[in-house]
């Protein structure tokens, strides 16, 4: 029964009953729960399912914060042959309604009173939908409505029905085959409406034990699960990985809570989209610029000696290069580790986009084992991982041991590997596409060094040739714009019909407020904020720095400060916080021919929906900056 997940699961509590599996924060104490604690509540939920009519191949889905119930229904669904679909918890309705739609979903379990008041909302459009299980009680006193009914009350089902028939779910376990789909996950739909990809018991195996193989866990091994449940970065470690390998997951008590929290566990490895470690950059350099001359002075020095350090690889430094390093990690450089919740930290992957080579060396700089990794959804996560000890910030490693990496004619990647997914839920045109002559079409453009590194260059609809014919990547520009901790998103524009590189910028408002606020500079609201000439003067500055780095084909010529910030619920990024190029390219148009123009100033409109849903337009000004 190893060769599934919930197999793996009942494995665990046979070999090792009382290990801790998984922890959770309430209210401040830590809640154990033991790997046979797991499986009864897991047994518990699934046979509560089968007394609610859920058969083999029915679908569940899922919304909700990162909790032990989370996994516990999802293992739960795969003990009896279910498929689980993993939600965002920040979806709107819409998006709700149109993934439980695609998928037929008979039951949802929904975390709390906010998300069972987004299905409440749009259960008219999904009639398929049968039950709503809610396993956060607060503010649900009073609800009432066909199906709706607590987690606990599920479990009550199930161990009636344990009691009657206590073979039925040992019975259904072994039922369970390795190529079953174990899991519908949603693509990141950065060119269109996500997918449905179907991924089976041995696809995900695969990858956790390939992952595992390439970098073992040990024994005591804690892993920190605050990402979304329904992105597939989290689904590897927090779930495929954490089953093949044994190590324990915690959950944090709120969002809020999580950088407490992470520093309190202090885990072995960290996975991470890029995002986070950029975040993470930002605080730091925030906090260094908002101190003393003398520890500005400090810091810098400090982060000179970790540069050295990161970048010497398996040189053997000098004993006064040795004694400087050990200076600066004891008196700063361990201290920020410390307060980013890494200092225990053998490992970290980053991955879902790519992260700049200026936020690689930061965290190398810090003495953070950073890796990048290579895949998508349709892999199960990951295909290519860098090496410890053998990492370059412009790459991302080496393919894993049996999976196959080529490169079409037309520079696309393409994957061959036991983790390749089954093909996208009631979708067989999309399914071919992808799996075209028995490869995995990842759509990336990217070449292997001589070595056999792999880079990424971009998706391959985004690479771009400049007007002198050379290739151009916005994602790299745009990655070196965000490493500014003023700036929160850049989408970057250009082309050989453009006549030169342009960008909309967003600022970062957390962090360029305070700057603000540090130079007396009055403000009221973002937009008011992004006008101002000396946030313009600021980042003006910074991507002057960038342009000295560039070629000058690729250089950006003139740029402006979006009025508002890019949001997933308007469709600009992806749930996980990639670019929506394509639709950025038809929202922004208007925007996108100004920068292209020779004009310093273009006025957009934009409607704004008050809470009793009257509406109205606004005109913004924004102004165009153009680079010496």
């Amino acid at each position: 029964m190893t060769d599934t997940l919930p197999g793996l699961l009942a494995h665990r509590a046979e070999e090792h009953p009382d290990e801790i599996a998984l922890r959770e924060k309430e209210f401040g104490i830590w809640q154990e729960i033991t790997w046979a604690g797991f499986l009864a509540r897991v047994r518990s939920f699934s046979l509560g399912l089968v007394e609610l009519g859920m058969e083999k191949g029915d679908r569940i889905a899922i919304i909700g914060d990162n909790r032990p119930e989370w996994v516990i229904a999802e293992l739960g669904a795969q003990a009896i042959g279910a498929l689980p679909l993993g939600l965002y918890q920040d979806s709107i309705p819409a998006e709700l309604a149109r993934m439980l739609e695609a998928a037929e979903a008979r039951i949802i379990v929904a975390e709390d009173q906010e998300q069972v008041d987004k299905v409440l909302e749009v259960r008219d459009r999904v009639p398929g939908l049968e039950h709503i299980i809610y396993y956060d009680s607060r503010g649900m006193y009073g609800y009432e409505a066909p199906g709706l009914m607590a987690f606990e009350e599920v479990e009550a089902l199930g161990d009636r029905f344990f009691d009657r028939f206590p073979m039925e779910f040992v019975k259904r376990l072994t039922e369970v085959r390795p190529e079953d789909t174990a899991l519908l996950c949603t693509t990141s739909g950065t060119t269109s409406v996500p997918k449905l990809a179907m991924l089976s018991h041995a696809n995900l195996l695969a990858m956790a034990s390939q992952l595992c193989g390439v970098d073992p866990v040990e024994p005591g091994d804690e892993f920190v699960s605050f990402l979304p449940l329904a992105w597939i970065g989290e689904q590897m470690v927090g779930v495929a990985s954490a089953l093949q390998g044994g190590f324990t997951v915690n959950f944090p008590e709120e969002t809020a809570t999580v950088r407490n929290d992470i520093r309190e566990i202090g885990p072995a490895f960290m996975m991470s989209p890029p995002r986070i470690w950029e975040n993470m950059v930002s605080d730091v350099q925030v906090m260094a610029e908002d101190t003393s001359p003398l520890k500005r002075w400090m810091y810098r020095w400090a982060m000179k000696e970790g540069m050295k350090e990161g970048m010497k690889g398996k040189r053997r430094a000098s004993l006064p290069a040795r004694v400087r390093h050990r200076l600066a990690d004891w008196t700063v450089l361990h201290p920020i580790r410390d307060q980013l919740g890494l200092s225990r930290v053998r490992r970290a992957y980053t991955g879902g986009a790519a992260l700049g080579p200026d936020v690689f060396r930061f965290f190398h700089a810090i003495g953070v084992n950073l890796k990048q990794l290579y895949g998508q959804t349709e892999v199960s996560g990951i295909s290519v991982v860098h090496r410890d000890g053998d990492i370059r910030f412009h790459t991302v490693g080496r393919p894993f041991p049996q999976t196959e990496i080529r490169i079409s004619d037309d520079g696309e990647i393409l994957c061959r590997s036991p983790a390749v997914f089954q093909g996208y839920f009631h979708n067989p045109d999309a399914t071919a596409e992808a799996l075209a002559d028995g490869w995995l079409h990842s759509g990336d453009a990217g070449y292997f060094e001589d070595d056999g590194h792999l880079v990424v260059i971009d998706r391959l609809a985004d690479v771009m040739k400049l007007p002198d014919g050379t290739n151009f990547s916005p994602q790299f520009v745009e990655n070196k714009l965000k490493f500014s901790p003023y700036i929160r998103e850049a989408v970057v524009f250009g082309g050989a019909d453009a006549p030169f590189v342009t960008s909309m910028i967003a600022i970062d408002m957390e962090n360029a407020g305070q700057w603000a606020e540090r130079h007396r500079i009055p403000y009221t609201t973002f937009t008011d904020l992004a006008r101002r000439p000396e946030v313009y003067g600021l980042v003006c500055d910074h991507v002057a720095d960038i342009n000295r780095d560039l070629p000058p084909a690729a250089r950006i010529r003139r740029f402006l400060l979006l009025h508002k910030e890019l949001h997933a619920d308007d469709a600009e990024l992806t749930r996980t916080r990639k670019v929506r190029r394509r639709h950025i390219a038809e929202r922004f148009g208007e925007i996108i021919a100004a920068l292209a123009g020779d004009g310093d100033s273009v006025t957009v409109s934009t409607e704004i929906t008050y809470q009793d849903g009257r509406t109205s337009e606004v005109a913004h000004a924004l102004r165009i900056e153009t680079m010496e």
